[in-house]
């Protein structure tokens, strides 16, 4: 049994201080070339403008632009005092928008870092944002753990429309990508998933909106929406499963990745043909899209992964152990990275230890409202 004389420990579960101790001794890795922040990451984008640099959205308050070449921290954009969960950029690029804990949705102009208009009408923490344009009007919408979507005109910060069909907090927006067409701007297709099953699909115009019957594909909460290239719909869940569900048969499952704990994000590499997800058990997997084997896992984050973003063959990772993680996919340094993953030591590997919490929502505030050190 392990010993301790920190006056905290006194105060913790052997097997907390077990795996407190193997994260503080994994946290030293240099696996993806980790650069190191100062508070929990919930968000990433890429940048509109560059290449080689993202926005990210810290539990701090703060959306940090950082270049994944050197690390730097190239902008900050400062205001808010809570946590940032989510994060997206006007249809022109020019401004940036980030979802709150304090209910607002706050928005900078890029270039300047200024502070902009606030948009305000949720009731509990914004969890995700989007933009789009319809008929020439440019349209924020935002969901939260309200339960409710309100789309806001971005020039005058007007509630066009509230949609309150979820019964829970909505976790994640995605626009149907076949929508956004230049010859179709009347309407568009809002897929939303949250903290139920049921994935809602919307029909959103200016003024106007019409939702199809919910779409039910998992057991529990849905994180993560996401659209590849043929047009098919993967989702993240809390039921520790990835799925693709296609659209050429209404939106069944045709794959089902299966993971150890809650699946956070994914996206999918069209040229390798592989899928990449993110899970809470702090591993980055990549799977073949066609027999849906598990490939190669990708171990350096030493907390929970929560997001992705695919930047060419480059996939980069945040976490709450407030890091930034680079993995490549180019079929060179993907076998590399697997050969010497198989060549490691099993005792190099210590074990998880399984969360003794059960209800998501008490983990995550336990997670995000922990003092940064």
């Amino acid at each position: 049994m392990p010993q301790s004389s920190h006056r905290d420990d006194f105060f913790q579960t052997d097997a907390s201080i077990e795996d407190n101790d193997r994260k503080i001794a994994k946290s030293k890795n240099e696996h993806g070339s980790p650069i190191r922040l100062q508070s929990k990451i919930l968000a990433i984008a890429a940048d509109p403008l560059a290449s080689q640099s993202v926005f990210v959205a810290e539990s701090a308050g703060t959306i940090r632009k950082v270049s994944l070449e050197t690390g730097e921290t190239l902008a900050l954009y400062r205001g808010p005092t809570a946590p940032l969960t989510s994060l997206t950029f006007s249809p022109d690029g020019k401004l940036l928008f980030a979802g709150c804990w304090d209910k607002t949705v706050w928005s900078w102009d890029v270039r300047s870092r200024q502070p902009q208009r606030r948009y305000e009408g949720h009731s509990d923490f914004v969890k995700s944002v989007t933009c789009a344009r319809i008929n020439g009007q440019d349209i924020l919408i935002s969901g939260g753990a309200d339960s409710k979507i309100i789309v806001f005109g971005i020039a005058g910060g007007e509630r066009l429309q509230v949609l309150k069909d979820h019964l829970r907090g909505v976790q994640d927006l995605c626009i149907d990508p076949t929508t956004l067409d230049e010859n179709q701007t009347s309407t568009i297709k809002l897929f939303s998933a949250g903290s139920e099953r049921e994935i809602r699909e919307y029909t959103i115009g200016i003024g106007t909106s019409h939702v199809e019957g919910p779409l039910i594909a998992h057991e529990t909460s849905v994180y993560k929406l996401y659209f590849d290239e043929d047009g098919d719909l993967w989702t993240a869940s809390a039921d520790n499963s990835t799925k693709c569900l296609t659209r050429d048969s209404g939106w069944k499952a045709n794959l089902v990745l299966e993971h150890p704990d809650f699946v956070r994000d994914v996206v999918v590499f069209e040229q390798g043909g592989w899928v990449i997800t993110a899970c809470r058990d702090e591993e980055v997997r990549v799977w073949n899209k066609a027999t849906g084997e598990l490939y190669h896992t990708f171990t350096g984050h030493f907390e929970e992964v929560t997001g992705l973003l695919l930047l060419g063959s480059l996939v980069v990772s945040v976490s709450i152990d407030a890091t930034i993680r680079k993995w490549s996919l180019r079929p060179a340094d993907l076998q590399k990275s697997k050969e010497e993953a198989e060549k490691k030591p099993k005792e190099e590997e210590q074990p998880k230890q399984e969360s003794m919490l059960t209800e998501e929502e008490e983990r995550e505030l336990a997670e995000l409202m922990a003092d940064d050190e």
